[in-house]
């Protein structure tokens, strides 16, 4: 059957092109690629070898091909979360991004929000069929991003989204104003990631939820401490 969006309040066009295209991707998707893991413990080199990889928290091993088997990896209520808040999550932070080119004054900033763009727009699509391949709710065109924030359910929470004022205030910024407003904005918007991926890393059962929490945490932590550079040389 195909997939049907309705359509979208403009403000919200580009999040909302992302969520579409991040469902029907996932039609095509046959598995997700994941990050450098620990380094294999050592074999015997005679004949063919693989990786296998192991639970979180255990090395890889080198086994024969027909040794090699899927590590069980159970998913759970807090994998789900962590997957369905930070979809919206990051559509923000890149609706935030595209506002650059056109008010930035500086092209450091110009250049930091291309690779916020380059690095959240893949990890959307990564969410999104985690979510699709399981046959849970993916968010998308028309939803209320609140139904997603799991903290009303006694669960942990959605943190750091800009206010409807901060991002019309965002908005209609020019030059250094702009810059001083995206960057301010992005540390919380990033800070609330963290502390979204920080709760949910004990907590974590999947091996790709468990890395891209991982990778919420180092590089949205990295990106902040380059950010505050900036402001401080405004």
């Amino acid at each position: 059957m195909p997939l049907v969006f309705p359509a979208a309040p403009r403000r919200h066009h580009r999040s909302a092109l992302l969520f579409a295209f991040a469902v029907v991707l996932t039609l095509t998707l046959t598995g997700c690629s994941s990050g450098p893991g620990p380094e294999p413990e050592a074999a015997d080199a005679s004949g063919p070898r693989v990786i296998q990889p192991g639970k979180p928290g255990e090395a890889a091993a080198e086994v024969a091909p027909d040794e090699a088997s899927v590590p069980d990896s159970e998913w759970n209520h807090t994998d789900v979360a962590f997957m369905q808040m930070m979809i919206p999550h990051h559509a923000q932070a890149i609706d935030m991004a595209e506002l650059v080119p056109e008010r930035a004054g500086s092209d450091v900033v110009r250049r930091l929000a291309e690779r916020i763009k380059a690095a959240q727009g893949p990890e959307i699509l990564t969410m999104a069929a985690w979510l699709a391949d399981r046959g849970l709710e993916v968010p998308k065109v028309g939803d209320d991003m609140s139904d997603f924030d799991h903290g009303k359910h006694g669960h942990h929470s959605m943190t750091g989204m800009l206010s409807e004022a901060q991002l019309e205030r965002l908005a209609s910024a020019r030059g250094t104003e702009f810059d001083r407003l995206f960057l301010t904005g992005m540390i919380q918007h990033h800070r609330g990631a963290i502390s979204m991926a920080n709760d949910a890393s004990p907590e974590v059962g999947d091996v790709l939820v468990s890395e891209l929490v991982a990778d919420v945490n180092a590089s949205q932590s990295a990106e902040i401490n380059r950010m505050r550079d900036l402001l401080a040389a405004l």
